[in-house]
């Protein structure tokens, strides 16, 4: 099938008017909007970047700018009969970013200006939280109507100071100044819809604003954003189908490669599996399976926070987290787990409802691969071209489970590159072969229990079981010894796999692989 019979999609697309005019496919979610719009006057959302929040956003402008014209096929136009024109400030804060507070207030007086000019008003206000008020009066009183207000990426200005506490606080209480006029203003107001990624407390940015309803997590509103499995499968079979044929692979087989790469969020439980919208496009768009999502960049504010609450790559799988928990403030948060789950890096896989406890976990190959690509810096410094080719050899060699090979790269890289400082302990060699396995799409475990003692490490590829005991300063036969002695074998007897011990040594002044012993 021909790429000119299928509809263009919106690969960066983020104005609703310009999908349906431009005849890009869209996936309907206007059930959700004429859902939420009769939840509550007052919603909050969160979603990872680049999940379609600023879609949404637009969509409901349209919505409330009565543009049925634009709704003409989709669920909305089914329920809806009136179509009031209510007038519409769509904020965006997706470009305060890195803005001290001097820049901040005048990039909030700069935008309250284009939507004073788009309505005919003018103002000569320097403070921006009573320019906002003012402004929401102004048009209440000129159109007679009340306002709609929605306001994308609300967290953008705060987001990179998250881990500098004098910033922040000097940041939030802008932004808290700028959206108090939403409280005050609420008899002049239709409807507020706020989105960004992370939660900061309603006391800090949203000054009293205690009737704000947060869907994020409800059932109702699972696939409120992204592309779920069932709108793939029936809206997109014959982009699939494409994909396949230039791939010379099956549908089928193509379907399997886009879940296993991209699928696999979940916002609450139950939930639909949900794809990463900017990356299924993107990959269906190219008819390839990279990581398009990682490669616009992870934000600085996480590395940072992982470090402020030392988060170790093994950390990131299969983690628990109370319910009270992602009610917490972000910027008063003890559990970095919750904000790793906002922004899009772990997602829900089951939730104990007698307990209230999520089970958190990687969502995707995609992100597996490229947050532990992100987090190997952290033990040791890449050089580009020559890490990369060690990296692809381990890779061949793990896949085709020759570890002795492995090894032999792995030392070559660890000798290549320069190591980061502090790798004088066993932990720091385990954490970096949980990041390289990962990174190899190879299943790892770190400490696994025993019914006498620990594993260091568990590695399981397709065809076998590796058992893993590490040394410092020591020899790979000490390892070996101590697997048998303790006889961590017995635990993985009923794994169907044959089981490998494997005992690595780790010099700590040549810090590098000293010797290695592979024993079936």
């Amino acid at each position: 099938m021909g790429k000119n019979a299928l509809k263009q999609l919106p690969v960066g697309i983020q104005t609703f008017e310009k999908i349906v005019k431009g005849d890009y496919l869209y996936i309907d979610k206007t059930e959700y909007v004429w859902k939420m719009t009769r939840l509550s006057n007052y919603i909050f959302l969160s979603r990872p970047r680049r999940f379609g929040k600023s879609l949404l956003v637009s969509t409901l402008s349209a919505y409330f700018e009565g543009r049925k014209e634009l709704f003409k096929g989709l669920y909305i136009d089914s329920v809806e009969k009136e179509w009031i024109q209510y007038p519409v400030l769509h904020l965006s804060m997706a470009s305060a970013k890195h803005l001290e507070r001097a820049q901040l207030e005048r990039y909030l007086i700069s935008i309250l200006e284009e939507k004073e000019k788009s309505f005919g008003i003018t103002s000569s206000c320097s403070d921006p939280n009573i320019r906002f008020k003012n402004l929401i009066s102004a048009i209440y009183i000129q159109t007679g109507q009340p306002v709609v207000v929605l306001i994308d990426e609300y967290d953008a200005p705060l987001l990179d100071v998250v881990h500098r506490d004098a910033e922040l606080t000097e940041l939030r209480n802008v932004m808290r100044n700028f959206y108090s006029p939403l409280k005050d203003c609420d008899s002049m107001l239709k409807f507020v819809f706020i989105t960004g990624i992370t939660k900061f407390s309603q006391v800090s940015i949203f000054s009293e604003l205690n009737n704000l309803k947060n869907i994020s997590m409800l059932p109702d509103f699972d696939a409120i954003c992204g592309i779920t499995t069932n709108e793939l499968t029936i809206q997109m079979g014959d982009y699939i189908a494409d994909v396949a044929e230039y791939n010379n692979i099956t549908p089928e087989e193509t379907l399997s490669k886009l879940k296993q790469q991209y699928d696999g969020y979940h916002f609450t439980m139950p939930s639909a599996d949900i794809f990463n919208p900017f990356s299924l496009l993107n990959a269906v768009q190219d008819r390839a399976f990279a990581n398009y999502w990682f490669s616009t960049g992870t934000p600085t504010y996480l590395v940072e926070m992982m470090r402020k609450f030392s988060v170790v790559p093994s950390d990131l799988s299969e983690k628990q987290a109370m319910s009270y928990e992602f009610d917490a403030p972000t910027e008063s948060m003890t559990n970095i787990l919750p904000l790793l789950y906002q922004a899009g890096y772990l997602t829900i896989k089951d939730y104990d409802p007698e307990l209230q406890l999520y089970t958190l976990d990687l969502p995707n190959k995609e992100i597996r691969v490229g947050l532990m690509e992100c987090l190997l810096g952290n033990y040791v410094n890449p050089s580009g071209r020559a890490s990369g080719a060690n990296i692809a050899l381990m890779y061949k060699a793990l896949k085709e489970d020759n570890l002795d090979l492995f090894f032999q790269h792995l030392q070559t890289f660890l000798h290549s590159i320069p190591q980061c400082d502090n790798t004088n302990y066993e932990g720091h060699y385990q954490q970096l072969l949980y990041v390289i396995f990962s990174l190899l799409g190879r299943y790892a475990d770190v400490e696994v229990r025993t019914p006498r003692g620990r594993v260091d490490m568990v590695l399981r590829t397709d065809k076998v079981l590796y058992v893993i005991e590490l040394k410092m300063n020591k020899s790979a036969s000490e390892a070996l010894s101590q697997i048998s002695l303790k006889d961590y074998p017995a635990r993985f007897a009923l794994c169907g796999l044959p089981v490998v011990r494997v005992g690595v040594s780790f010099d700590s002044q040549l810090r590098n692989v000293q010797d290695w012993a592979v024993e079936t």
